[in-house]
């Protein structure tokens, strides 16, 4: 499995399908992509800030691509013309060959409710969203044993690395990589005290760095 960071929340998995999660391309100042050059099987949204749900209608349409999010923008992307598949809190969806069930994460988000999603299409990859600690991240741990834990550390809006390293412990992933830090000033830390602390193999990736999962 190759897990590649663009910056912010933005990844692409590939496994068994290829898919990206919280494509924020145009305006991410970290992201050296263009939203024609991605190509992708599966878009998967968190929730509907503009710097998650993004570019996903328009990365969907160009790749024939489902979008899967939550209800409310599922229906939201169907009435711009894209594909889109909408699961809730504790549900999920096969796609291809990729199962994605939906987490609770605890943020602000519109009309609509944040989320984090386990995507499975070789191993699972928790990608928290954005969210604070909280202590059901231990059941996302029990019932979905990721392999990688996808962690915002920025703070402000987030959890901070002290927390995520907390997080760490209740989900007990092989591997954990740091998001949603150094995008902007006012999310600005240092990756490294995060992997300090973590008591997991943590991953410190460069923006539009690809790296294989083992």
């Amino acid at each position: 499995m190759k897990i590649k960071w663009l910056g912010h929340a933005c990844f692409i998995i590939e496994g068994r399908d290829r898919i990206i999660v919280d494509p924020f391309i145009e305006g991410n100042p970290l992201c050296k992509e263009k939203v024609s050059n991605i190509k992708v099987d599966i878009v998967a949204v968190t929730h509907s800030h503009d710097d998650h749900l993004g570019n996903a209608i328009e990365i969907a349409k160009n790749n024939n691509a489902k979008i899967v999010a939550i209800h409310e923008i599922a229906c939201y992307a169907e009435s711009e013309g894209a594909s889109a598949e909408g699961i809730n809190i504790g549900g999920g969806i096969k796609i291809r060959n990729t199962e994605i069930h939906m987490v609770p994460a605890f943020h602000s988000s519109g009309d609509t409710c944040p989320a984090g999603l386990v995507i499975d299409t070789e191993k699972p990859v928790y990608h928290a969203g954005d969210t604070c600690l909280f202590s059901d991240m231990k059941l996302i741990g029990e019932l979905y044993k990721p392999h990688v834990a996808l962690l915002p550390i920025g703070g402000r809006y987030t959890m901070d690395a002290r927390q995520a390293a907390i997080a760490v412990k209740l989900i007990k992933p092989k591997i954990a990589i740091p998001m949603h830090y150094n995008t902007f000033d006012l999310i600005k830390c240092n990756p490294e005290e995060f992997k300090r602390i973590a008591e997991a193999e943590v991953i410190i990736m460069k923006p539009n760095e690809e790296i294989e999962i083992k």
